[in-house]
Protein backbone atom coordinates (compact mmCIF):
# COMPACT_ATOMS: atom_id res chain seq x y z
CA UNK A 1 0.00 0.00 0.00
CA UNK A 2 1.41 3.35 -0.96
CA UNK A 3 1.53 6.38 1.30
CA UNK A 4 -0.63 9.40 0.44
CA UNK A 5 1.21 12.38 -1.01
CA UNK A 6 2.92 14.73 1.41
CA UNK A 7 0.40 17.51 0.70
CA UNK A 8 -2.51 15.25 1.65
CA UNK A 9 -0.82 14.29 4.91
CA UNK A 10 -0.19 17.97 5.74
CA UNK A 11 -3.79 18.84 4.93
CA UNK A 12 -5.05 15.98 7.12
CA UNK A 13 -2.77 17.06 9.96
CA UNK A 14 -3.89 20.69 9.60
CA UNK A 15 -7.56 19.67 9.57
CA UNK A 16 -7.07 17.47 12.63
CA UNK A 17 -5.43 20.39 14.43
CA UNK A 18 -8.24 22.72 13.38
CA UNK A 19 -10.92 20.28 14.55
CA UNK A 20 -9.09 19.87 17.88
CA UNK A 21 -8.77 23.64 18.33
CA UNK A 22 -12.43 24.27 17.47
CA UNK A 23 -13.48 21.46 19.81
CA UNK A 24 -11.40 22.88 22.65
CA UNK A 25 -12.79 26.36 22.00
CA UNK A 26 -16.35 24.98 22.02
CA UNK A 27 -15.76 23.13 25.32
CA UNK A 28 -14.20 26.24 26.88
CA UNK A 29 -17.17 28.36 25.75
CA UNK A 30 -19.66 25.77 26.94
CA UNK A 31 -18.00 25.52 30.37
CA UNK A 32 -17.72 29.32 30.59
CA UNK A 33 -21.46 29.65 29.88
CA UNK A 34 -22.36 27.00 32.47
CA UNK A 35 -20.25 28.73 35.11
CA UNK A 36 -21.49 32.25 34.21
CA UNK A 37 -25.10 31.14 34.54
CA UNK A 38 -24.36 29.71 38.01
CA UNK A 39 -23.46 33.06 39.54
CA UNK A 40 -25.70 34.86 42.00
CA UNK A 41 -25.50 37.98 39.81
CA UNK A 42 -26.92 36.07 36.84
CA UNK A 43 -29.57 34.24 38.85
CA UNK A 44 -30.93 37.43 40.38
CA UNK A 45 -30.74 39.55 37.22
CA UNK A 46 -34.35 38.81 36.20
CA UNK A 47 -36.92 41.22 37.57
CA UNK A 48 -39.04 38.37 38.94
CA UNK A 49 -36.12 37.03 41.00
CA UNK A 50 -35.96 40.19 43.14
CA UNK A 51 -38.63 38.74 45.43
CA UNK A 52 -36.73 35.45 45.78
CA UNK A 53 -33.46 37.31 46.33
CA UNK A 54 -34.94 39.36 49.19
CA UNK A 55 -36.22 36.18 50.85
CA UNK A 56 -32.84 34.54 50.41
CA UNK A 57 -31.05 37.54 51.99
CA UNK A 58 -33.18 37.05 55.12
CA UNK A 59 -32.12 33.38 55.42
CA UNK A 60 -29.20 31.66 57.11
CA UNK A 61 -28.03 30.45 53.70
CA UNK A 62 -27.13 34.09 52.92
CA UNK A 63 -25.69 35.28 56.23
CA UNK A 64 -24.80 33.19 59.28
CA UNK A 65 -22.35 32.89 62.16
CA UNK A 66 -19.96 30.65 60.22
CA UNK A 67 -19.75 33.00 57.23
CA UNK A 68 -20.53 30.24 54.76
CA UNK A 69 -22.91 31.29 52.01
CA UNK A 70 -24.91 28.93 49.86
CA UNK A 71 -25.69 30.61 46.55
CA UNK A 72 -28.61 30.01 44.18
CA UNK A 73 -26.61 27.44 42.21
CA UNK A 74 -25.56 25.55 45.34
CA UNK A 75 -29.21 24.74 46.06
CA UNK A 76 -30.75 24.69 42.60
CA UNK A 77 -28.05 23.35 40.25
CA UNK A 78 -26.70 19.79 40.62
CA UNK A 79 -22.93 19.24 40.55
CA UNK A 80 -22.84 16.20 38.18
CA UNK A 81 -22.81 17.24 34.51
CA UNK A 82 -25.86 15.28 33.30
CA UNK A 83 -28.25 16.50 36.00
CA UNK A 84 -26.71 19.98 35.71
CA UNK A 85 -27.50 20.15 31.99
CA UNK A 86 -31.04 18.93 32.64
CA UNK A 87 -31.49 21.60 35.33
CA UNK A 88 -30.30 24.27 32.90
CA UNK A 89 -32.79 23.13 30.25
CA UNK A 90 -35.60 23.12 32.82
CA UNK A 91 -34.54 26.57 34.09
CA UNK A 92 -34.91 27.93 30.58
CA UNK A 93 -38.67 27.76 31.09
CA UNK A 94 -38.36 30.31 33.91
CA UNK A 95 -36.54 32.66 31.56
CA UNK A 96 -39.29 32.06 29.00
CA UNK A 97 -41.98 32.91 31.56
CA UNK A 98 -40.09 36.05 32.54
CA UNK A 99 -39.83 37.17 28.91
CA UNK A 100 -43.47 36.46 28.01
CA UNK A 101 -44.70 38.13 31.20
CA UNK A 102 -46.10 35.15 33.12
CA UNK A 103 -44.02 35.91 36.24
CA UNK A 104 -42.71 39.43 35.56
CA UNK A 105 -44.42 41.11 38.53
CA UNK A 106 -44.52 40.15 42.21
CA UNK A 107 -48.26 39.51 41.91
CA UNK A 108 -47.86 37.19 38.92
CA UNK A 109 -44.99 35.39 40.64
CA UNK A 110 -47.13 34.86 43.74
CA UNK A 111 -49.95 33.50 41.59
CA UNK A 112 -47.57 30.80 40.18
CA UNK A 113 -45.51 30.32 43.33
CA UNK A 114 -47.35 27.24 44.66
CA UNK A 115 -47.01 25.50 41.30
CA UNK A 116 -43.33 26.42 40.92
CA UNK A 117 -42.47 25.46 44.52
CA UNK A 118 -44.10 22.06 44.10
CA UNK A 119 -42.00 21.37 41.01
CA UNK A 120 -38.84 22.06 43.03
CA UNK A 121 -40.03 20.04 46.03
CA UNK A 122 -40.95 17.06 43.85
CA UNK A 123 -37.53 17.18 42.16
CA UNK A 124 -35.78 17.40 45.54
CA UNK A 125 -37.75 14.48 46.95
CA UNK A 126 -37.02 12.42 43.82
CA UNK A 127 -33.26 13.03 44.05
CA UNK A 128 -33.07 12.59 47.87
CA UNK A 129 -32.38 16.32 48.36
CA UNK A 130 -29.07 15.87 46.52
CA UNK A 131 -28.14 19.56 46.49
CA UNK A 132 -28.92 19.95 50.22
CA UNK A 133 -26.81 16.91 51.02
CA UNK A 134 -23.78 18.32 49.25
CA UNK A 135 -23.46 20.40 52.46
CA UNK A 136 -25.83 18.75 54.96
CA UNK A 137 -25.16 15.02 55.09
CA UNK A 138 -26.57 13.01 58.00
CA UNK A 139 -23.24 11.22 58.46
CA UNK A 140 -21.46 14.57 58.88
CA UNK A 141 -23.91 15.97 61.44
CA UNK A 142 -22.81 16.14 65.05
CA UNK A 143 -26.21 15.47 66.57
CA UNK A 144 -24.86 16.12 70.08
CA UNK A 145 -24.34 19.77 69.08
CA UNK A 146 -27.95 20.17 67.95
CA UNK A 147 -30.91 21.11 70.10
CA UNK A 148 -33.00 18.27 71.54
CA UNK A 149 -35.78 18.61 68.97
CA UNK A 150 -33.44 18.83 65.95
CA UNK A 151 -31.34 15.94 67.27
CA UNK A 152 -34.33 13.61 67.62
CA UNK A 153 -35.92 14.70 64.34
CA UNK A 154 -32.68 14.31 62.35
CA UNK A 155 -32.05 10.87 63.86
CA UNK A 156 -35.62 9.79 63.05
CA UNK A 157 -35.40 11.25 59.51
CA UNK A 158 -32.19 9.32 58.87
CA UNK A 159 -33.76 6.09 60.18
CA UNK A 160 -36.84 6.61 57.98
CA UNK A 161 -34.79 7.59 54.92
CA UNK A 162 -36.49 10.96 54.65
CA UNK A 163 -35.26 13.71 52.36
CA UNK A 164 -34.33 17.17 53.64
CA UNK A 165 -37.17 18.90 51.81
CA UNK A 166 -39.82 16.80 53.56
CA UNK A 167 -39.23 18.83 56.74
CA UNK A 168 -37.44 21.94 55.53
CA UNK A 169 -39.86 23.59 53.09
CA UNK A 170 -39.92 27.35 53.40
CA UNK A 171 -36.44 27.47 54.89
CA UNK A 172 -34.91 29.93 52.43
CA UNK A 173 -37.86 31.05 50.33
CA UNK A 174 -41.20 31.64 51.95
CA UNK A 175 -43.44 28.61 51.75
CA UNK A 176 -46.40 29.55 49.59
CA UNK A 177 -49.95 28.95 50.64
CA UNK A 178 -51.81 26.32 48.64
CA UNK A 179 -54.18 27.82 46.11
CA UNK A 180 -57.71 28.50 47.27
CA UNK A 181 -59.87 25.66 45.93
CA UNK A 182 -62.70 28.02 44.98
CA UNK A 183 -60.32 30.23 43.01
CA UNK A 184 -58.69 27.23 41.34
CA UNK A 185 -62.06 25.80 40.29
CA UNK A 186 -63.34 29.13 38.94
CA UNK A 187 -60.08 29.75 37.05
CA UNK A 188 -60.49 26.55 34.99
Amino acid sequence: MSRPPKSVRRFSLAMSGLVLAVGMLFLWGFNFTLEATNTMQFCTSCHSMETNFEEYKASLHYKNASGIQATCADCHVPKPLGPKLLAKVIAAKDVFHEVVGTIDTPEKLEARRWYMANLVWERMEANDSRECRSCHAFENMDLSEQGRSARSRHAAAEDKGQTCIECHRGLVHYEPDPPDETVAVSAD
